[in-house]
């Protein structure tokens, strides 16, 4: 099958716009991949402080023979479900490489947050920021510079893009992702839903909402619902950093433990020393992160990474913008329905066929770059296979056809023939919409505004009866430069509330929602952000907004005269002042300041 003539005009134009990032970026990867190896360049007291914390037998792997060494980043904590499977991991790779006749060593930590933990609170102002710090640590971890490729231990939602983007500030090292997998399923996400919608009205206390939350997170393992952490493991599959078929296998058991000894021994096939060197800042070309943001269409990925992606893209000197994705998701058909875009949880989705059955179907249709370089020799094919243990060994088999077309469909037969994300533009700025959770008779909102200058504010007048009507919700000072731009998921129930009261509503913001949040319509990462004089600053109660997905416009209906005299508002003193983790969110203050918008990928420092 061809290539969609839509894919090869996107790439084409980021091939073009990134020419000379891209040049610049490859230049500087070539310059320091032809270096000697560490302990033929290194001097020796750098080279003795490096192997004394290892074994003898390690140390004169590493100066002696020479054998290639590891470097394993990881974000184990056990406060992350999700990364609490980890802790085995560096002892597991450890072993394997020891087999193969290599080292591995622990370069460093990077600090892992749960946002489930932080939702709705202070702590949530320092989560997309901590992404920055991430990738920072990264880089710290392998500054040490004695190794000849690394393995990234991580899951969730903003690690995997912090960790990614600082893996490509060492874009000269091979390097692969090691996952953890998700929880089994637990209560189902449709059913918590339905019990935070009772307990927002008052209908269920807290100890029965307590319950739910605690049978829908209850064991080791990423959530269930398809939101940002397991965006992360589709993109990077469809981007060729896994193992195949590594990203939706349960934690324990032979499988997942065989699979990141899989990892070790699939980065020791790629270092320099091997017959197919493959660094990671070759890996990630404009054909992969194009893969990547099909990937994400097509199964109505977690709006988080049109900011993510476009920070890691720029890493590996790539320029991609919100009109890419645009452009791709109106011909990307989307293949799954998967909670919140349907009832399904991604432990179904993988049962009935996951990222393989995905990817195959995209290859197949022309809607993905089959001509990549992978972390595997097969190249983006085998990321068609699903992994198993046979006669106690790892293999894989080839996909049949979806078990359940309920869950994931053929290309030729899709839920809908546009992908999952929507552009909106108009006298309002850009922003984006998640429209595959979004009911169709929805996708067109116009209605007066309610303003509010926080979350709480739209919460206090939730609970007083204030939005009983058809109203859009504007919740602005919540962009990357105001408060670090927290997800507002806690707005979901209130506001799914209103609408299965049948009012009208919609919310526009310029803060992030969590890639839980779905079926009700939101203008989200609006930029530029009122902090930084966006027109969001400007409305007041009453006005009329339209936003309609379908034609992707954000309008506000006032006079154009009487919009261009009306004074913008002022970002409240209230909302400057540090309160509850005060010296916490102070630590950030710098990046809040130097922060670039959403659309830019709301880098900071890196």
């Amino acid at each position: 099958m061809s290539l969609h003539p839509v894919v090869t005009q996107v790439t084409e134009k980021i091939r073009e716009r990134s020419r000379d990032t891209r040049t610049d970026y490859l230049q500087r990867l070539d310059a320091t991949a032809t270096r000697a190896i560490s302990v033929d360049r290194m001097g020796c007291g750098n080279i003795a402080h490096a192997v004394a914390g290892m074994p003898l037998d390690d140390r004169f792997k590493v100066v002696t023979e020479r054998a290639p060494n590891i470097g394993i980043v990881t974000a184990y904590n056990d406060m992350l479900s999700a990364h609490t499977p980890m802790q085995p991991y560096p002892d597991l790779i450890k072993w394997e490489a020891r087999l193969h006749g290599a080292t591995a060593q622990v370069a460093g930590g990077v600090p892992a947050m749960c946002d489930g933990v932080t939702q709705g609170t202070t702590g949530m102002e320092l989560s997309l920021f901590s992404r920055d710090v991430i990738a920072m640590a990264t880089a710290v971890s392998l500054s040490h510079d004695m190794f000849d490729g690394a393995l990234m231990l991580g899951v969730c939602d903003k690690i995997v893009p912090g960790l990614l983007i600082g893996a490509l500030h060492f874009g000269h090292l091979p390097m692969v992702f090691v996952p953890a997998g998700p929880m089994p399923s637990g209560l189902p996400n449709k059913e918590k839903a339905r019990v935070r919608e009772l307990a927002a009205q008052g209908l269920v206390g807290r100890d029965g909402l307590l319950e739910a939350e605690l049978k829908s997170y209850h064991s080791p393992g990423t959530c269930t619902f398809y939101g940002t952490a397991n965006s992360n493991q589709m993109l990077l599959e469809a981007m060729g950093l896994h193992v195949p078929g590594t990203a939706f296998v349960q934690p324990g058991g032979d499988l997942r433990d065989e699979l990141t000894r899989e990892a070790a021994r699939t980065v020791l096939g790629i270092v320099k020393s091997s017959k197919r060197f493959s660094p990671i800042g070759r890996i990630v070309d404009e054909k992969a992160i194009v893969n990547a943001m099909v990937a994400l269409l097509a199964t109505g990925g977690s709006t988080n990474h049109l900011i993510h992606w476009v920070a890691v893209a720029q890493s590996a000197g790539i320029l991609i913008d919100w009109n890419d994705f645009s452009d791709l998701s109106d011909v990307v058909p989307l293949l799954t329905h998967v909670y919140p875009n349907g009832s399904a949880d991604v432990n179904q989705f993988q049962a009935a066929g996951g990222t393989g059955f995905v990817i195959r179907e995209l290859l197949d249709a022309g809607f993905m770059h089959g001509d990549v370089l992978t972390v595997r020799e097969g190249g983006i094919r085998e990321y068609t296979r699903e992994p198993e243990m046979r006669d106690g060994k790892l293999a894989w088999h080839e996909m049949g056809p979806s078990k359940d077309e309920a869950i994931v469909r053929p290309a030729n037969a899709p839920f809908s023939a546009s992908g999952g994300l929507k552009l909106l533009q108009g006298n309002l700025g850009r922003s984006v919409i998640k429209v595959s959770a979004v009911p169709d008779d929805r996708h067109v909102i116009e209605a007066p505004a309610r303003v509010f200058d926080s979350q709480e504010a739209l919460h206090a007048a939730f609970q007083a009866g204030e939005l009983d009507c058809d109203v859009i919700c504007v919740v602005r000072w919540q962009g990357p430069q105001a408060n670090g731009m927290p997800e507002l998921h806690k707005l979901t129930p209130p506001l799914a509330v209103l609408q299965g009261k049948g009012f009208r509503v919609a919310l526009v913001t310029d803060g992030r929602m969590s890639g839980a949040s779905g079926k009700v319509p939101a203008a989200i990462h609006v930029s530029p952000e009122a902090a930084a004089g966006g027109p969001l600053a400007k409305v007041r109660d009453g006005d009329v907004i339209l936003l309609d997905s379908v034609n992707g416009i954000l309008d506000i209906r006032v006079p154009a005269g009487d919009w261009a005299e009306r004074e913008p508002a002022v970002m409240p003193e209230t909302l400057r002042v540090a309160n509850g983790l005060g010296m916490g969110r102070e630590l950030f203050a710098g990046m809040r300041r130097h922060a670039l918008t959403a659309e830019e990928g709301a880098l900071s420092w890196m």
